[in-house]
């Protein structure tokens, strides 16, 4: 039998270097990979990668987007305003679809969307 363990996004990025140290310097993610044109950004249980593209009609960067399931949602959105990733006025409670959430997009344009299902 098969057991599914994960998903793992990969994101377009247009310059590795300069990608992971926004992501560690925006996010806290930390590159644990030591390749040149990919990385592995994880943080805790959490892990995402990133892969070079140049740009081109053949190999174009696109945008994508990610979302961060999470428990206590708060302490996570005022770390990313401190760090400069979120505006203070960013945070979406209680939506019409039952999560409380935030998000931002990266220096390629990936969505990164953070978000806690609604407890009553």
């Amino acid at each position: 039998m098969t057991k599914l363990l994960a998903t793992i996004p990969v994101l377009s990025s247009a310059n590795i270097a300069r990608d992971v140290a926004w992501y560690e310097e925006k996010t806290g993610f930390r590159n644990v990979s030591d390749q040149e044109d990919y990385a592995i950004m994880q943080r805790e249980n959490l892990a995402f990668h990133l892969q070079f593209h140049h740009g081109t009609e053949d190999d174009p960067v696109l945008a994508g987007v990610m979302r961060i399931w999470v428990q206590g949602i708060l302490p996570f959105f005022e770390e990313f305003v401190r760090r400069g990733t979120v505006a203070p006025d960013k945070l979406r409670m209680r939506t019409a679809w039952g999560t409380n959430e935030f998000g931002f997009y990266d220096l390629n344009m990936n969505a990164v969307i953070v978000m806690e299902d609604v407890v009553d």
